[in-house]
């Protein structure tokens, strides 16, 4: 399985009024450095914690139907389903019908049980699933945790902005990080 960004989020989850705030700065000489830094901890935030923060469009790559027939997605939270295609071997798409379908959010992973499950014909990728995930359209729907440990960690990548480049980032995580993404982290057996 494979996820892609379809459409990516139209926000950030902390704005750069916030980290400015959290940081005791004024001006605007370093506005291009602080928004890198929230780009990276939102992408660090999201990989520790398999999350999409804000609302996007992704796109779930499957080489076959699982046997049970349930599709477990675990980038979510999972807010709908937009289509699903199935590709014959020629490599010509086919959208298959979504009436009947039953998405559990609920559950991590979320869950999708389709009806109709036609078989693909391409042997790699040979299914596409486009879902929208995150919490909401805005850094206030993202839970006060989350943000609070991007604002640690953007604190921590500015403290270290000179023996680390932008790009290079993150070059450490705060202590305290993983406590307040550990709710949000999938279990591991």
């Amino acid at each position: 399985m494979t996820y892609a960004t379809v459409a990516p989020p139209a926000a950030e989850p902390l704005t750069l009024a916030e980290v400015k705030a959290h940081l005791r700065l004024d001006g605007t000489v370093e506005d291009d450095l602080l928004s890198a830094l929230i780009v990276a901890a939102r992408t660090h935030c999201e990989a520790m914690t398999g999350l999409s923060l804000i609302t996007r469009t992704l796109r779930l790559y499957r080489d076959d139907w699982p046997g049970t027939g349930v599709i477990q997605i675990a980038n979510g939270p999972v807010q709908t389903i937009e289509n699903v295609t199935v590709y014959d071997v020629d490599g010509i798409a086919r959208s298959v019908s979504l009436s009947g379908h039953m998405l559990d959010s609920a559950s991590d992973p979320a869950r999708l049980l389709l009806a109709d499950t036609p078989a693909p014909g391409r042997t790699l990728n040979g299914i596409e699933i486009d879902f929208v995930a995150g919490f909401g359209e805005t850094g206030a729907d993202v839970p006060d945790a989350l943000r609070r440990a991007m604002l640690m960690h953007v604190a921590l990548m500015y403290e270290l902005r000179g023996a680390i480049a932008a790009d290079m980032q993150p070059a450490a995580v705060p202590v305290g990080y993983d406590r307040l993404i550990a709710p949000y982290r999938p279990a591991r057996l």
